[in-house]
């Protein structure tokens, strides 16, 4: 059963597009200062989820709350950055210009930046190792400087909960590395979900993991021990490692009262 004092809560949620039913049944709990790493494959619903938490994509069925309040509401808390897309490389905006979008949610679009604004913006492009770029148009930059300029904007909301969609996709193993540090960090006072095909990425990041495919199974910490390993791993998202065996295997998925 769901906690009603989760900052994130959906329960029986069932969405999709048009005549598509893309999420099933979902039940999930996001309790203040979490990092739920959610997994799945292509196509399993997992940049749906997050559109749902923003109130992007309608309910059919079910609720959604994040921090007590419908989505469309509640997200003026939250910080996103989607998957990486297409950017029109020729669009004159700068770096800076991207990074304070973040401080124009909240129904703020037409007010003046004051003093505090372009503090938490620098704030921002530093923790994402982009403030030297800030006057760099964006077309200038490659797609994982890009991509950190998206996670400063995010960060310049000031939020509570980071939504986060394969957000080191684009980076190189180095600077993935050194976000995923950075989200460490972060998470000491913010909540994080995110999605993730880099399961090392989720093994050594996160303080618990769903695996979504239509429907969702959410774990808690799981410690290895050998009589995990022996289990056949029944999951949505095959597990491929090469060398040792992951930090973390789940238990296989029960129906509730099993």
């Amino acid at each position: 059963m769901s906690n009603p004092e989760a900052v994130i809560r959906c329960d029986g949620l069932v969405a999709g597009y048009g005549r598509e039913t893309v999420l099933e049944s979902i039940n999930l709990s996001v309790d203040a200062g979490d990092f739920l790493g959610v997994i799945g494959p292509n196509g399993g619903g997992k940049t749906t989820l997050m559109k749902v938490i923003l109130g992007l994509v309608p309910v059919r069925q079910g609720s959604v709350l994040v921090r007590g309040e419908a989505p469309r509401r509640g997200r003026s808390c939250i910080g996103y950055v989607p998957q990486s897309g297409g950017h029109d490389r020729q669009f004159p905006v700068t770096a800076w210009e991207v990074a304070s979008m973040g401080r124009l949610h909240g129904g703020r679009l037409f007010r003046r930046f004051t003093s505090r604004d372009s503090e938490i913006i620098a704030d921002s492009l530093e923790r994402t190792g982009v403030f030297h770029l800030r006057n760099r148009s964006m077309g200038e930059l490659s797609m994982g400087q890009r991509q950190r300029v998206l996670f400063a904007r995010a960060l310049a909301v000031d939020p509570a909960i980071l939504l986060l969609d394969e957000p080191t996709a684009s980076m190189d193993p180095g600077a993935a590395a050194s976000v995923h540090e950075l989200l460490k960090k972060l998470n000491e006072t913010v909540t994080i979900v995110m999605t993730s095909h880099d399961l090392t990425a989720v093994f050594s990041a996160v303080k618990s993991i769903a695996c979504l495919n239509r429907t969702l199974h959410h774990h808690g910490v799981e410690k290895l021990t050998t009589e995990a390993i022996r289990e056949t791993y029944r999951c949505p998202v095959d597990l491929i490692t090469h060398g040792e065996v992951p930090h973390r295997v789940l238990p296989l998925h029960r129906e509730p009262g099993e």
